[in-house]
């Protein structure tokens, strides 16, 4: 089912972020790292998509969250503590300054379940 544009702006509201309805809520939440790649400036963002709503009102959750290096042990840490699964830790660049790291969370959950659980591990890295 489709996720209600009334729905992603809530959840996008939550996050701190701005969201676009589709068949999917893309949420996208800026972080300024004052990030650099091969000497350019960087713009980063925690990217998050809420899916596939049933009939029972939960969804496929998913998020890629941009940290710092020093930044993951805190993060996973805050999202375990939220019930939130852990899925993969990795960088993109080679050439970074701070060095970024990625990581991915999934849940099947009602989305504002999800979105609050979220929030509260994000509240860490402020």
């Amino acid at each position: 089912m489709k996720i209600p544009k009334g729905l992603c702006k809530k959840l996008a509201c939550i996050l701190g972020g701005m969201g676009m309805s589709n068949d999917t809520c893309s949420i996208t939440v800026k972080r300024n790292l004052n990030a650099r790649i091969l000497g350019k400036k960087y713009e980063t963002e925690h990217e998050i998509t809420i899916q596939s709503l049933g009939r029972d009102g939960k969804s496929l959750n998913t998020a890629e969250i941009t940290v710092l290096q020093k930044e993951v042990q805190r993060f996973v840490d805050a999202a375990r503590k939220q019930k939130l699964k852990v899925t993969a830790i990795h960088n993109h660049w080679l050439f970074d300054d701070p060095r970024l790291m990625y990581i991915h969370l999934e849940s099947v959950s009602e989305p504002v379940k999800f979105a609050k659980k979220l929030r509260k591990a994000l509240d860490v890295l402020k």
